[in-house]
């Protein structure tokens, strides 16, 4: 197959409907017919379920924030299911597990972590464990938790929470969706981590920080707790402007992490040291927009997709597997204020 379908999430404060899909033609290294696949409120994140058969997406209503759940069809139309949402700001970020039984969802304003159990036609059921985080930060920024950042552990043990208020990483047991508290990891005051991904291998986790632009690697144990091995920049020395991280992703072969930098407009690329982890920096590329809030590998890892907030367009790259650098293909995809892409599992 040659054709893959993906999904974009946007904030509709601008022109956007909600959330859009697009088609990536990977023989030709063309993206084409973007259009809205479903109408709502700052779906700013989503999250596909292995099967294919779900997404769940970041929803507001009215003064109301919480999950939305869809139903995904061949023709790559999405079909509302049903939402889960309470009083107060939306989450920004949203995951769910294999078997599609937890979505978890963090929320920035509130600082909290949430997590909500599916019924088999993937309907949510009312929220089941909601963990709200206490503490701040050096940061004009980290008055409060603001968790950034809720997603499982790859033995799927464990969830982990990224605040970026506290600057802490937390681990969670997850017993039917009942979240308990397991570990703390503490990073450097200030650096505000913001989003994880784990190596493929499992012992390694990477956050991308948002105040002072690094990765940090960190050891994954199997009781659930984390180290950290190494803090590594993302912008280059003597960069003065403003730079805030955005997102982090693995290639499948754990051979290279790539962080995004807005501000910079850039995505940053690592090798990784297959011995222990260790990062080396590689090259920058630019985003060829403004604010770059996330980018995603497609199912083949030949092609990275970013999307910039700012200037409202999608960015297609081809990506080099042993090298591990990009080559701009196509910058004039024109999407309303962007942030998340997902596509569908292969």
């Amino acid at each position: 197959m040659a054709k893959y379908r993906g999904y974009i999430g946007t904030y509709t404060k601008g022109e956007s409907e909600g959330i859009y899909s697009f088609v990536l033609d990977a023989e030709a290294g063309r993206i084409s017919d973007v259009k809205t696949a479903a109408k709502l409120d700052n779906p700013t994140y989503l999250t596909i379920s292995q099967d294919n058969q779900f997404l769940y997406s970041v929803a507001k209503e009215g003064e109301s924030g919480g999950v939305a759940a869809y139903r995904l069809d061949s023709s790559g139309s999405l079909e509302k299911i049903n939402s889960q949402v309470a009083d107060g700001s939306p989450p920004c970020h949203v995951s769910v597990d294999t078997s599609v039984r937890n979505v978890f969802s963090a929320n920035y304003h509130k600082g909290t972590v949430e997590s909500y159990l599916t019924n088999e036609d993937g309907s949510l059921n009312p929220a089941v464990s909601v963990i709200e985080h206490s503490g701040s930060g050096p940061d004009s920024r980290q008055e409060k938790p603001h968790t950034h950042y809720a997603g499982l552990t790859p033995d799927e043990k464990y969830l982990v929470a990224v605040d970026l208020g506290t600057d802490q990483v937390i681990t969670y047991e997850v017993n039917d969706g009942i979240l308990k508290e397991k570990s703390i990891l503490s990073v450097k005051p200030g650096c505000g981590p913001r989003h994880l991904v784990f190596h493929p291998n499992g012992r390694y986790a990477y956050v991308m920080t948002e105040f002072s632009s690094e990765v940090l690697l960190l050891q994954y144990h199997e009781d659930g707790s984390l180290v950290q091995k190494q803090a590594i920049s993302t912008i280059p020395e003597g960069f003065t402007e403003n730079n805030q991280g955005s997102a982090i992703h693995s290639s499948s072969d754990g051979r290279f992490i790539y962080a995004g930098n807005r501000g910079h407009d850039s995505i940053a690329v690592f090798s990784v040291n297959p011995d222990n982890g260790e990062l080396a920096f590689v090259e920058h590329t630019s985003t060829e927009g403004n604010w770059p809030r996330d980018f995603v590998l497609d199912p083949t890892e030949k092609f990275v997709i970013g999307s910039n907030q700012n200037s409202s367009n999608i960015v297609l790259y081809s990506r080099d597997e042993n090298t591990g650098k990009l080559s701009l293909l196509q910058s004039d995809v024109m999407v309303p204020d962007p942030v998340c892409v997902k596509f569908l599992h292969v």
